[in-house]
C-alpha cells in the first residue's frame, strides 16, 4: 500500500492541482522514513510525466480498492476519461511555500583514537555489518550543506540516530563539514561507501551494495527490470 499512497498523493498534487513535481517531492522525502531522495524524486516524476506524454491518475475507485476505503462524492469519484477536461478542484487552489527544516543536534566532543582507521557512515550508509570487524573510530557525519538541500523531519532525524545507536556499537555523531571533521581531528585512513552525496569526500573509498549486478544504459525502468528479475533466487 506504501507505494499506492505515494502514487496517489503525487497524481493528486501534481496532475490534479497542477503543482511542479519538486516541491511536493521534498515534502514527502522530508516525512519518510525510509527516505532515499533519487527513487522519491524519479517516482514523483514519473506520476507527473516529467519525461513522457502520459500523467498517472488515479480515480476514487481504484482508491478505496488499494486503501480499502468506501469514501464517495469526492472530486476523484469521476470516470477516468473525466480527468483530461478537469479543472484544479477548490480544494486544491490554494497552496504554500514549504519551509522545510532538519532539526540537526548539537555537537558533542569526538573521542578520536589517531591510532585507529575511522568508518564515516552517514543518512545513506549505517550497514551494521560493514567492516564490523575492524577496531576504528565510527563515525556518523551529519552535514549541514547536504540537510539544507534535501531536509528531513524531526521523527526521520531520530529514526536515523536509533537506528545507528542501537546496531552500530560505539558510533559517534558529528555535526559540520566532512572538510573540517577531517582537518579538526587529523583523521587518516578514512573509509567510506560510495554514493553520489558523497562525492566531496576523500579517503578510501568502497563500492556501495547494489540488490543486482547489471549495468549499462537502458531507455525505460521496465528495460532494466527484465534484466534484473533475471538474478531474482525466489
Amino acid at each position: 500500500m506504501h507505494n499506492h499512497l505515494r502514487m496517489y498523493t503525487a497524481a493528486v498534487a501534481c496532475n490534479m492541482g497542477q503543482s511542479h513535481w519538486k516541491a511536493p517531492a521534498k515534502w514527502m522525502y522530508y516525512h519518510l522514513l525510509d527516505a532515499d531522495w533519487a527513487s522519491n524524486a524519479l517516482s514523483w516524476q514519473w506520476v507527473a510525466g516529467a519525461n513522457a506524454n502520459k500523467k498517472y491518475v488515479a480515480n476514487q475507485e481504484n482508491i478505496n480498492k488499494y486503501c480499502f476505503t468506501k469514501q464517495k462524492d469526492t472530486f476523484l469519484d469521476v470516470p477516468y476519461e473525466a480527468f483530461a477536461t478537469m479543472e484544479i478542484p477548490e480544494v486544491l487552489l490554494e497552496t504554500e511555500t514549504l519551509k522545510l527544516k532538519t532539526p540537526l543536534p548539537n555537537n558533542i566532543a569526538l573521542r578520536i583514537d589517531k591510532e585507529r582507521p575511522t568508518l564515516l557512515y552517514n543518512y545513506y550508509n549505517l550497514d551494521p555489518k560493514w567492516k564490523n570487524e575492524l577496531l576504528a573510530n565510527k563515525i556518523l557525519i551529519l552535514e549541514p550543506t547536504h540537510f539544507e538541500e534535501y531536509p528531513i523531519s524531526q521523527n526521520s532525524l531520530n529514526f536515523m540516530l536509533e537506528l545507528a545507536q542501537e546496531n552500530i556499537p560505539n558510533i559517534q555523531v558529528y555535526v559540520g563539514e566532512f572538510d573540517h571533521l577531517k582537518k579538526s581531528h587529523h583523521l587518516k585512513d578514512i573509509y567510506y561507501k560510495e554514493h553520489p552525496l558523497n562525492n566531496h569526500y576523500t579517503g578510501i573509498e568502497e563500492p556501495r551494495d547494489w540488490m543486482f549486478e547489471v549495468q549499462g544504459y537502458y531507455p525505460s525502468f521496465f528495460a532494466f527490470w527484465k534484466k534484473c528479475k533475471k538474478q531474482l533466487n525466489y
